[in-house]
């Protein structure tokens, strides 16, 4: 049975997921969306990159987030997708090699004012590797069908 709006709690948190990041991906993630040398060349990153090393795009760690998303909470919700995402960030780097999770903690609920059969959820989505370090944060806003149009919350 999915998960509607009425039954998301303020509040509450889901860790999930496990990705694994490997050089293969994070090159051909950057050939095609993000082509910049500390994306794509290796002994240059190595050398001359902030990071000491290959990292993946920005772009490609929120696309692993979003699979970690879609296999291990989404699948499961009566979610229409996001209208929207707020305060997205990549405080470390993301390095072939480590393995990824994902934390989601819902923050407000807002039923729709017009539309009576659905509702907005703001959450806190955290992606860390393996050492708890800190990936990526941001904020989506989906939107949710309602059990019951018009139904108090």
């Amino acid at each position: 049975m999915p998960v509607y709006f009425e039954d998301v709690t303020v509040g509450e948190s889901q860790s999930f997921g496990s990705y694994d990041v490997t050089e293969a991906d994070v090159l051909a993630f950057a050939e095609a969306y993000d082509p910049q040398w500390f994306h794509t060349d290796p002994e240059r990153a190595r050398e001359e990159s902030l990071f000491g090393s290959l990292a993946a795009s920005g772009w490609h760690t929120a696309s692993m987030t979003m699979r970690l998303l879609v296999d291990n909470h989404f699948a499961d919700t009566a979610s229409y997708g996001a209208v929207g995402v707020d305060a997205l960030r990549w405080p470390n780097p993301t390095f072939p090699g480590e393995t990824l999770s994902v934390t989601v903690e819902v923050l407000e609920k807002t039923p729709s004012e017009s539309k009576p059969d659905r509702g907005t959820v703001r959450t806190r989505v955290t992606t860390e590797n393996e050492a708890g370090e800190p990936k990526l944060t941001m904020e989506p806003i989906v939107l949710y069908a309602r059990h019951t149009p018009g139904e108090a919350t």
